[in-house]
């Protein structure tokens, strides 16, 4: 790509706060929420016009089970429990009948961005709206201390003690050099479309087979087809779209999907319509593409599938789950699904779910994983530490780790971990060490990578 020199120019100190949050998905402001209700000053960044991320700009709206496998403990609390009981208060959420490893929550994604905007100002955090991170500060001997940032009013400061990447992309790590990787093949991104008038379609088995008799017609590549009612309501929500080898951590790729994403929902309308039935009329597009996987971070542990599927416990941890291993296939289209019980499936948009074991009977079931603090914190980097979809995860693990009940409580953990480093004058990594019972005193804070 060609480039060319800017003029150098001053710009203005938007807020000198302990800890920046770029990113304001629900990780970034449990991020946020969490090191404020401790006591830090925190600013939050977020290019949309509201918190969220994929729960409320790209209309994703299932949040998973927060038990154990069996349904015996509640594993999953903080924040995110937290705003299921305030959505509760306003008949915003509704929750599977039955136990069931598949999903737990249904919310109004539309409510869910006004509970967010409230725990924001409740705590204190200063928020930029329409604003992205674009760049770090550093002081004179290269440490960070701040992130640039891109708004209304042109370029701008906000100087901070630490920073918290919860971009989903990894953007300010990368900015700041963090060495960045990517799965060999990425999970594709998703637009999801909410409509009103949606005929009454066997889910996913009619659609997925509808699209499959047609998608040489339509150019609509194939993989799992759901949606679902918004709770107490008649909008029909369809996550049917797939644009597939597609690294949307870049803007050309990026503006590609979010077009040919909409492209496709308005072919599935005209498929459908065709096919006899009235046609789906379009309330609401995502100002957001649903994005699953593009570029992680080169972290002090990679979590491996193995450690998620044997229950391997970490001393760090950071999360639990019990989500499945979920892993969006291109070629056979579909997902196959890895779950702790040992089942194994694999369900096609067109064909006969397959299902079999991967675990021989017998042998010992974990009621839950972990998720280390270390797969956060970029290796090499004393004051940032990273949250969401970015984490150093191996593709397996991955695609159980990415939901975000799970990503939720990663940044919990960030906003934690920045605090306590905050308020004890370590490092990140040195809160980890001692997390991980390596606590030895003040160190560099580069501690080595392992895996």
């Amino acid at each position: 790509m060609e480039q060319i020199s800017l003029p150098s120019c001053s710009v203005p100190v938007l807020a000198d706060v302990d800890i920046c949050v770029a990113g304001g998905s629900c990780t970034g402001v449990f991020a946020a929420v969490t090191a404020a209700r401790r006591g830090a000053r925190v600013a939050i960044v977020e290019p949309q016009n509201r918190f969220g991320g994929a729960a409320s700009a790209s209309q994703v709206c299932y949040w998973h089970s927060l038990s154990n496998l069996d349904n015996s403990l509640r594993i999953i609390e903080g924040l995110t429990l937290e705003v299921l009981e305030r959505l509760e208060r306003r008949d915003a959420v509704a929750y599977a009948p039955v136990a069931n490893p598949d999903w737990y929550a249904l919310l109004n994604t539309e409510e869910l961005a006004i509970d967010l905007d409230e725990l924001v100002k409740e705590t204190g955090v200063l928020p930029f709206l329409h604003a992205r991170a674009v760049d770090v500060l550093r002081d004179g001997e290269g440490r960070l201390n701040g992130v640039v940032t891109a708004g209304k009013g042109g370029l701008g400061v906000i100087r901070a003690k630490f920073l918290v990447d919860a971009t989903g992309d990894g953007d300010l790590c990368a900015a700041a050099g963090v060495e960045m990787w990517r799965n060999a093949e990425l999970q594709p991104p998703t637009t999801c479309g909410k409509f009103s008038r949606w005929p009454k379609i066997r889910m996913p088995e009619e659609l997925g087979q509808m699209i499959h008799a047609a998608a040489k017609r339509y150019a609509l590549p194939e993989g799992v087809v759901w949606g679902t009612f918004t709770p107490h309501s008649s909008t029909f929500m369809l996550a049917a779209t797939k644009i597939p080898d597609s690294d949307i951590s870049e803007g050309a790729a990026l503006t590609a999907a979010e077009i040919e994403g909409r492209r496709q929902l308005r072919a599935i309308q005209d498929l459908i319509a065709d096919a006899g039935f009235p046609r789906p009329v379009l309330e609401s597009l995502p100002s957001l593409i649903g994005g699953r996987e593009t570029k992680h971070i080169r972290s002090l542990y990679r979590l491996r599938t193995d450690d998620l599927l044997s229950g391997r416990s970490f001393p760090d941890v950071a999360a639990r789950g019990t989500y499945r291993v979920d892993v969006h296939s291109q070629n056979p289209p579909g997902t196959r699904f890895l779950y702790l019980d040992g089942t194994e499936y694999f369900m096609s948009p067109y064909l006969p779910m397959e299902k079999r074991r991967w675990r021989a009977p017998g042998l010992p079931t974990p009621e839950y994983y972990e998720i280390p603090l270390r797969s956060l914190i970029p290796a090499g980097f004393d004051n940032l530490i990273a949250a969401g979809r970015m984490i150093d995860a191996e593709s397996g693990a991955f695609g159980a780790a990415r939901v975000m009940v799970n990503l939720n409580q990663t940044g919990e953990a960030a906003g934690e971990t920045a605090f306590r480093a905050l308020d004890t004058g370590r490092t990140i990594p040195e809160v980890a060490a001692a997390d991980n019972g390596n606590d030895s005193g003040p160190q560099s804070g580069r501690m080595k990578c392992t895996e």
